[in-house]
C-alpha cells in the first residue's frame, strides 16, 4: 500500500475515533470523497481491505488504524 493511503487511513480513523469513540466503525469508502477522482487509489484500498485482509464491509476504526500503523 502506498504511504499516502496508509497515512490517510490513519488520519481518518483517528478523526472518527475522536468524534465517536473506540466503537466507531467505517468502511474503506471513508477514505475517499463522494466523487471518485482516483479510481486506482480506490481499488488499492479495496484490494487491501477485501482481498488482502478479508475484512467485513464495516470494521472498527481502531482495528483499521492499528492495521494501517503496522502496514509497510
Amino acid at each position: 500500500m502506498r504511504d499516502s493511503l496508509r497515512q490517510k487511513m490513519i488520519t481518518v480513523c483517528d478523526a472518527k475515533i475522536a468524534a465517536k469513540g473506540d466503537t466507531a466503525g467505517l468502511s474503506f469508502y471513508a477514505f475517499f470523497a463522494n466523487k471518485n477522482d482516483d479510481p486506482a487509489l480506490l481499488m488499492e484500498a479495496a484490494t487491501w481491505w477485501i482481498e488482502t485482509h478479508q475484512l467485513d464491509h464495516f470494521e472498527k476504526a481502531v482495528k483499521i488504524r492499528d492495521m494501517a500503523l503496522k502496514a509497510t
